[in-house]
């Protein structure tokens, strides 16, 4: 099948309208594609990923027990956003990320929100992601949230929803940023004729972000990134990030605690380290204060931060806001801390906590789908209408043992985009996630974002640990 015979069918597509008919914004990339041909795009694309591979552009399946090392699958046609669209989202990104700092505040402070019964305090506390420890502290420039990636799906109406929000540690970013290089590479002749934002600059904005955490007295502030180390999934990601940016990567072994600070162990002694971006989860970073048998973390590293003597990127505690339970009460924030209307809706969801929702889950389970709090990589997930009814029974019980831990949301019927598979062009299924960088007194959203494609014929879940890819995606100026 060419782009010519290429059908969007039932669905919302980036970049047709309707059988062969392509969307305003993708005339000129559809018609050089269909003027290379699908042999000659076969052959780019294995090129492209030759290339990510040699740039290390790999990540490791954690239940794969063979241990290896896998490309992240890279399509070449990208998906496209026009600058009007663009910029509708940018706002709702920013206005969402404004009221998830707020949130954060309040909730390791005064905790107005629950006071006022706006969420109750008991799915706060019961929440993995809330931290007691973190109670009263005090994050610099009162920014918890720094780095965000926000998921974004399309419906077959066009509208755009936000899936689930990332405030820990959200990876991708390197696929961006990479995808890019290749892209660009490879067709440098449509990048002439057609205005695409550039993404090269994430580096330098994430940089300032974390410079902006350091106390304004200190005149060559140190910043590191500390990583678990090379077994990590994302450690090509952690040391990308370091060497564009120029600053050190460390593991937890790299670093102590030593007359009141964190120093970071050298040929020369121990320096000085002021700005933290960690890529370690919450109860890994300091045994002293979190899980005691943790080796990748820094023992005494929460009190030099509670004392503001070191800054963490992101703070800890932010994970209660990737709770899928509290997702559903984001647009509740908006209203409360802000005194606006969501900008972006949330998928519709059903809190299996209440009775009534529950009850109507349990009955409706092959429409749905099904996740639980604080599963992620597309895990702990029933997908209704692909599911047998020995997994619509077990996740029942589930839900009935568990109901805090589970949510349920109608099955999207998600946007598409043109896909090379094999040596045809077949549609399949996207999301999104924009990164956005918290500085407090801006919030910076970058040009784009992770598009990730499920490959599988029909799939909904785009993660690569469960089979997805990625493509580039163009805003254009």
């Amino acid at each position: 099948m060419s782009f010519n015979e290429y059908n969007p069918e039932d669905f919302y597509d980036e970049l047709f309208i309707a059988k062969g008919k392509a969307r305003s914004h993708s005339v000129s990339l559809i018609e050089h594609m269909t003027s290379l041909g699908i042999k000659k795009l076969a052959q780019q694309r294995s090129t492209a990923e030759i290339a990510l591979f040699k740039l290390g552009v790999t990540f490791n399946v954690y239940n794969d027990l063979r241990g290896v090392e896998k490309i992240f699958p890279f399509d070449i046609i990208p998906r496209i956003i026009p600058a009007q669209e663009w910029a509708s989202l940018e706002k709702g990104l920013k206005q969402r990320i404004q009221a998830l700092n707020l949130f954060l505040g309040d909730i390791y402070g005064e905790q107005r929100i629950i006071k006022d019964h706006k969420i109750p305090a008991e799915i706060i506390y019961t929440a993995s992601g809330f931290l007691k420890p973190c109670l009263k502290i005090k994050a610099p420039a009162k920014i918890w949230c720094h780095i965000t990636g926000t998921d974004l799906v399309r419906d077959k109406d066009g509208q755009w929803y936000v899936l689930e929000d990332n405030l820990r540690a959200p990876s991708g970013i390197s696929y961006v940023l990479e995808n890019r290089r290749v892209m660009k590479s490879t067709f440098p002749e449509i990048f002439q004729n057609m205005a695409v934002a550039p993404v090269d600059d994430y580096p330098s904005q994430l940089l300032e972000t974390l410079l902006n955490l350091a106390p304004p007295q200190l005149p060559n502030p140190t910043v590191v990134v500390l990583t678990p180390g090379i077994y990590n999934s994302a450690y090509y990601e952690h040391s990308f990030l370091a060497q564009q940016m120029g600053v050190e990567l460390v593991e937890g072994r790299d670093l102590v605690v030593a007359d009141g600070y964190l120093q970071m162990r050298t040929t020369k002694g121990l320096r000085r380290v002021d700005v933290v971006y960690r890529r370690i989860d919450d109860n890994f970073l300091d045994p002293l204060a979190f899980n005691p048998d943790s080796l990748l973390g820094v023992p005494g590293l929460m009190e030099v931060y509670q004392q503001g003597r070191v800054a963490l990127a992101n703070a800890p505690g932010t994970g209660v806001a990737d709770d899928k339970v509290v997702y559903a009460y984001v647009p509740d924030m908006i209203r409360y801390y802000l005194g606006e209307e969501p900008i972006l809706a949330n998928v519709p969801t059903y809190l299996c906590w209440r009775e009534a929702d529950r009850k109507y889950v349990l009955n409706n389970l092959e429409n749905l789908v099904v996740k639980a709090a604080n599963e992620a990589g597309g895990y702990g997930m029933l997908i209704g209408i692909n599911s047998t009814p020995e997994q619509r029974a077990e996740f029942a019980q589930k839900i009935i043992a568990q109901p805090r831990n589970y949510i349920a949301q109608p099955t999207l019927s998600l946007s598409r985009v043109p896909t090379l598979i094999d040596d045809k062009i077949e549609g399949r299924h996207v999301d999104l996630r924009p990164y956005i960088l918290h500085r407090g007194n801006e919030i910076y959203v970058h040009p784009g974002g992770l598009t990730r494609v499920a490959l599988k014929k029909g799939s909904l879940v785009v993660n690569s640990s469960q089979g997805g890819g990625s493509k580039d995606t163009w805003v254009l100026n």
